[in-house]
Order: C-alpha cells, then structure tokens, then sequence
C-alpha cells in the first residue's frame, strides 16, 4: 500500500533540506554539544560516553529535523545552536584576559 501524497514532501528541495539537516545538522549539534560538555567537565569522561550519548543524540536529532515543517528552518536552527555551542567551546578553551 503507498503512502498517502498529503503527508509527503512535495518540493525535492525541502526533501533534501531536511536529508541533509537530520544527518549533517543533527552531527554538528551532537558533536558541538560533547565539545562544549568536555571543555566544562573532565574532558576524558565526556569523551568515554560521548561513544554512546552522542549516537543517541544524534538519532534524535534526526526524527526532530523530519517533524520539521519546513528543512530550511530546521537548518537554521541547528546551525544557531552549533554556533552558541562553538561560542561556549571556544570561550571556555580560550580564556579572555
């Protein structure tokens, strides 16, 4: 039985803002999110268990950018939460003095 048209994506290019959010955003956000959790806490236990916590994150990640309406909008969100997380890294890792 196909799938109903109302609930799929019409426009090829929201489909592929959405694909490329979910696996390519979703990573980013996972990874910028243990960077920032290492440069604040011991960074050899958030390392160890970023195997495991960031695979997951990651996963959820992806079923959010898919609930999305819109892929453009879902990448610009993960892009202004990597952006606040690499901020938080960077100030963290290098002190302003």
């Amino acid at each position: 039985m196909p799938a109903n048209k109302k609930y799929l994506t019409p426009a090829p290019s929201q489909r592929f803002a959405k694909i490329t959010a979910a696996i390519l955003g979703g990573l980013m956000v996972s990874v910028m999110f243990h960077m920032a959790l290492a440069s604040w806490f011991n960074h050899v236990a958030v390392i160890i268990t970023s195997t495991f916590t960031a695979f997951i994150l990651w996963a959820v990640l992806m079923v959010i950018a898919f609930l999305g309406k819109n892929g453009w909008t879902v990448w610009g969100i993960y892009l202004l939460i990597s952006i606040v997380l690499f901020v938080l890294f960077y100030f963290e890792t290098n002190p302003i003095v």
